[in-house]
């Protein structure tokens, strides 16, 4: 089960996209800012298999780009905004620690992610000023100590809660921020199917439920999220098509009341390939962010490299 913090920026002072206060029309944005604790694609090959006993560094690098921000119906908010842009760069770092104890069966393993990022947003508000910021600096860490992994033939099994941390630097009245200020829990399953020709199906299934920002009184809806790949292993190669869906399932809640018609969606596709070598393993991946509603929409390169030790 490979997942980690969120990278998105989340923070800004006229109400549009990353997390803080919305001083312009809340109803706009899916989630408080538009953002999300998790950054929607970030697992593909073999998600839902679980690694064996040991210790297992993965290095994570991203750059998302959305030069356009969806509203309701998701076309493009021109009402608001005569340009959006969007810029985040993220290198994260997780320490994976498969035990050898079992439990109901399964692995019991455990990881962390520290994650380093930067974020640059430019907006021209209609009828306003053009205002752009940026900031570097450490995201919300994620922990989960107990994860569950099952293994057999064709088919591996992962489970367990991922435990978003607000450790992350934050304030209500800057442009952009690295942390969210509020904690998510994340329920996850993720599964992988494997024939012995190579051909595989990944799937990595997560449920978020989020608490209040202390600062703002706003509560995010919930989310589900799934991340996608199918593939075909030719020697050391993957090559498959990836991707992720993304759907807020319930309600924003501002000083306790609804925040109606701003739940988030987004579609993504794009092509993946992975290259293995010893004890090492090599990804590049580019998705395309086909349909969003009340959020930024845009395109993802990865790059991840993992190592056992």
């Amino acid at each position: 089960m490979h997942h980690f913090v969120k990278l998105k920026a989340t923070g800004i002072l006229t109400g549009l996209f990353l997390c803080g206060a919305l001083l312009l029309g809340t109803e706009a944005w899916a989630t408080e800012g538009g953002g999300g604790a998790y950054p929607n694609g970030a697992e593909d090959f073999m998600s839902g298999a679980a690694p064996p006993p040991g210790t297992y560094f993965i290095n994570y690098l991203m750059f998302y780009n959305a030069p356009g921000f969806k509203d309701n119906n998701g076309d493009n908010k021109t009402q608001m905004f005569r340009k959006f842009n969007l810029d985040v760069y993220a290198d994260v770092f997780r320490f994976i620690y498969m035990t050898k104890e079992t439990f109901l069966g399964g692995n019991w393993g455990m990881h962390i992610f520290l994650p380093l990022v930067h974020q640059g947003v430019k907006v021209d508000v209609s009828g306003g000023p053009v205002m752009s910021s940026d900031w570097n600096g450490v995201g919300d860490v994620i922990i989960d100590p107990f994860i569950l992994s099952w293994h057999w033939k064709n088919f591996h099994l992962t489970s367990g809660v991922d435990i978003y941390l607000p450790t992350g630097n934050y304030d209500p009245t800057r442009l952009a921020n690295t942390g969210r200020n509020y904690w998510t829990f994340e329920p996850v399953v993720a599964g992988t199917f494997l024939t012995d020709s190579g051909f595989q199906v990944s799937a990595k299934l997560m449920y978020d439920f989020n608490t209040v920002n202390s600062d703002t009184n706003y509560m995010s809806g919930q989310e589900f999220h799934l991340d996608y790949v199918i593939g075909q292993k030719i020697k050391n190669f993957d090559l498959g098509v990836g991707g992720y869906c993304y759907q807020q399932t319930t309600d924003d809640t501002n000083n306790g009341r609804t925040v109606p018609n701003n739940k988030g969606m987004t579609i993504s596709v794009g092509p993946a390939v992975k290259y293995d070598y010893k004890n090492m393993s090599f990804t590049l991946k580019y998705y395309f962010e086909l349909e969003s509603c009340n959020r930024p929409q845009g395109n993802s390169l990865w790059a991840k490299f993992m190592y056992a030790f």
